[in-house]
């Protein structure tokens, strides 16, 4: 049984999206299970039903606005590098309103509808293909995965709106009792899962370094510093999945191929700007041919 799991990255995911183009088109490869977190959840669903071109639209024309309702930050440029700013008015409007988060995702959910239609969601439960999404919930303290096989169209599509939404700058929702949040807050890489599902080789797409090539600037104000500490946090959650998740394998006698992003793609994921998405997908397809094909990197410009 093989399984595709596509770690949490925010607009990272679009070098996901090359890299699973190339193993599903380039590399012919027929994956059973599909599991992603946070931006792997908005994947796997497309890449299941193979329509990759659809989704790579999508990840390849997306923006902040696309994303947001209520974005509780503006984008800054100072000598080329983008930073963070909070969004005073907004911020406070949130407050006021009585929301929990500084700023809502509506918007994400509304976009996830009209990318994924209901006859193709009927299309992948019918198959013989399980999709599956990470969530956090915060009211019980524990990771929850959910596949499509469980749910109706309406329902599957709220589950992967909240494993993207990367509180408290996103939406927080709430269902059955409970809060829920990005699945990244509990398992970037779900590996595990993966395995436990009855997968014998995965392909893991981390939107990550192997090795840690990142030293963070100085936060220049309370949202540089909630995402420094969020993205401290992260990396140390996905390193831990990794390691678990090769421990497992090596116990079920599982293969896990990685891939890693080569370079650091952004220190900021929560911004999403189309030329750089793009430039990303095109660096993941031409990342994986030269993982697989051992060409010169020349050859993959």
């Amino acid at each position: 049984m093989r399984a595709l799991v596509i770690s949490g990255g925010g607009s990272k995911g679009a070098f996901a999206g090359g890299v699973a183009q190339y193993l599903i088109e380039n590399k012919k490869h027929k994956y059973d299970l599909f599991i992603g977190t946070s931006t792997g959840s908005l994947l796997v669903s497309h890449l299941g039903l193979n329509r990759v071109d659809k989704i790579k639209h999508v990840y390849t024309s997306v923006n902040n606005d696309a994303i947001f309702d209520s974005c509780p930050f503006i984008i800054k440029k100072k000598k080329g590098i983008e930073t963070i700013g909070i969004n005073h008015f907004i911020v406070l409007l949130n407050l006021l309103k009585g929301h929990k988060t500084f700023g809502t995702s509506l918007n994400l959910k509304q976009l996830i509808k009209r990318t994924l239609t209901k006859e193709e969601f009927i299309t992948l439960k019918e198959s013989n293909i399980d999709v599956v999404v990470t969530v956090s919930n915060l009211s019980l303290n524990q990771v929850e995965y959910k596949s499509i096989i469980d749910f109706d169209y309406e329902e599957f599509c709220e589950w992967i709106w909240i494993s993207c939404n990367y509180t408290p700058f996103m939406s927080l929702a709430k269902k059955y009792g409970c809060e829920y949040a990005d699945g990244g807050l509990g398992s970037m890489v779900p590996i595990e899962e993966a395995i436990k599902r009855g997968a014998t080789t995965i392909d893991a797409i981390i939107l990550q370094t192997e090795i840690s090539q990142l030293n963070r600037m100085p936060s220049i104000n309370a949202f540089s510093l909630l995402t420094n500490m969020f993205a401290f946090m992260l990396d140390r959650i996905e390193s831990q999945n990794i390691r678990i998740g090769k421990f497992v394998a090596s116990n079920q006698n599982a293969i896990i191929n990685f891939y890693y992003t080569p370079t650091v793609l952004t220190t900021n994921s929560l911004v999403f700007d189309k030329v750089k998405m793009t430039k990303w997908w095109e660096s993941g397809f031409n990342y994986a041919k030269y993982k697989n094909e051992e060409v010169s990197p020349l050859e993959t410009e």
